[in-house]
């Protein structure tokens, strides 16, 4: 294996997670920028009631991401197993 195939490699597994925690991390800045934003109309400073809305939205979204989540977790995998024998050659 090259080093060029190495960093590739790794590049395609850190993209795959990225693509992976990106529906979750975004719901969970949208939610908390909102409640902020009521936070400071109310005058309300609770620290607890920020975590139960942005819990039960990443949760919700994972839910409904599951299935795309998935398929690329299925995809990647499946790729690296196909590509088993041309790695072993690349070495």
């Amino acid at each position: 294996m090259t080093q060029d195939f190495v960093i590739g490699f790794g590049r395609q597994a850190i993209e795959l997670a990225l693509m992976m925690a990106l529906p979750m991390l975004g719901v969970g800045l949208g939610v908390g920028v909102v409640v902020s934003v009521i936070q400071a109309a109310t005058q309300i400073q609770e620290m607890t009631l920020t975590f139960i809305p942005k819990i039960v939205c990443m949760f919700v979204t994972l839910l409904l991401a599951m299935p795309w989540l998935m398929e690329r977790m299925l995809t990647f995998t499946r790729e690296v197993f196909v590509n088993i024998p041309f790695y072993i050659r690349q070495g």
